[in-house]
């Protein structure tokens, strides 16, 4: 479409930001046959879809069930129930498989394309889009939005020109990385339009500690693990799932969906994690369980036969933090020093510093109050 017909059409709907929910929601209302104009910032679209999960992209969840699928989302499930009972998991997959992507399913209910790349992703929504004749206009970074009441019009400013529309979706996400061209503007468009907005702040966002063994572990992971959450002695959160060490603390799936309480609890004083390495172990069973390792590698140094039970680059960190010599014998490590170890595989103390930044966050919190 030439340019000035771009400009001068009074578009049934513009839909602003050409990320996953905003070619989504462009390709449906041109479905349903409403003339769309899509505008992205970015030269191209979806430039944070392609980089999500690892550049793998996990699309859903496995929570098929709309009420389960509404509990994890605690308070704000009464405002979701509609939208998900329109368009929940379900449907998500079918839309994707119908497109001709296969999807499996992996750890903790997580859904990513077969292929194992977020261009699989990618490729459907573009197409998507383009089957439905949405008119893309890349480039344009939107300026601000308004209301002509007189011509119950929507007018979208993009430098010195003006888009109208009968209605417009605002698509520009929150502020996690920002590199992508999430910068938060969205935001101030609409509280002027009268939209209470609350504070957006970061969350799925990797924790920094403060131990300063843990950079030493970077890139171990462990899986099925327990992390508990306290502050002031008092047990606040607890979850279970897979960790990653990092050169700055600790990322992957299970910390980053604590996040946000972590932050949350964080403006209110100090944090500390409990790791419990054997969560499916109580103390005694896993200390037979390492008082039997001991006695087949009885002629192993500790450090060289805890390798059969943990990751061997965690070990020495452990031996240290429980005050065993790592060269001791298999056969020499005493009572009390084993009680020691046990006690500490179920409860290593992690102290939090803070949560990384925007340019590492996953996604944000806060934005228009549901």
């Amino acid at each position: 479409m030439k340019q000035n017909l771009i400009t001068e059409t009074l578009w049934g709907v513009v839909v602003i930001g050409g990320g996953p929910a905003g070619m989504m929601a462009a390709g449906r209302a041109a479905e349903r046959g409403q003339s769309v104009l899509l505008l992205e910032k970015n030269p191209s679209l979806g430039k944070k879809l392609l980089i999500t999960g690892g550049g793998r992209c996990n699309v859903t969840n496995n929570k098929i069930e709309v009420r389960a699928m509404l509990a994890t989302y605690k308070g704000n499930g009464k405002f979701l129930f509609s939208a998900f009972s329109q368009f929940a998991v379900a449907d998500t997959l079918a839309f994707f498989r119908e497109q001709g992507m296969p999807i499996k399913e992996e750890s903790e209910g997580r859904m990513f394309p077969v292929s194992n790349t977020a261009q699989s992703v990618w490729n459907v929504l573009v197409d998507y889009i383009k089957k439905g004749g949405v008119t893309i206009q890349t480039k344009a970074s939107v300026s601000g939005i308004s209301y002509d009441a007189k011509k119950e019009e929507i007018c979208v400013r993009s430098g010195v020109t003006t888009f109208r529309a009968k209605s417009c979706i605002v698509a520009t996400g929150g502020t996690s990385r920002p590199e992508t061209g999430s910068t938060g503007e969205g935001f101030a468009w609409l509280k002027k339009l009268g939209h209470a907005v609350s504070t957006n702040n970061v969350a799925l966002v990797p924790v920094a500690l403060s131990d300063a063994w843990v950079k030493k572990i970077g890139g171990v992971t462990l899986k099925d693990i327990k992390l508990t959450l306290f502050q002031n002695g008092k047990k606040q959160e607890a979850q279970t799932g897979k960790i990653l060490f990092t050169h700055f603390g600790i990322s992957g799936p299970t910390i980053l969906n604590m996040s946000k309480i972590i932050g949350d609890l964080l403006e209110y004083g100090t944090v500390e994690i409990a790791l419990d390495v054997f969560p499916h172990l109580d103390h005694g069973t896993l200390k037979n369980e390492l008082t039997a390792l001991l006695a087949k590698e009885s002629n192993k140094k500790i450090k060289n036969a805890l390798g059969k039970l943990l990751p061997p680059a965690l070990v020495p960190a452990l031996l240290d933090l429980a005050g065993i010599v790592k060269e001791t014998p298999s056969h020499s490590v005493r009572s009390k020093d084993r009680t020691k170890l046990v006690t500490l595989l179920k409860s290593i103390p992690l102290h939090v510093s803070g949560l990384l930044g925007r340019d590492k966050a996953v996604v944000s919190s806060g934005g228009v109050a549901l």
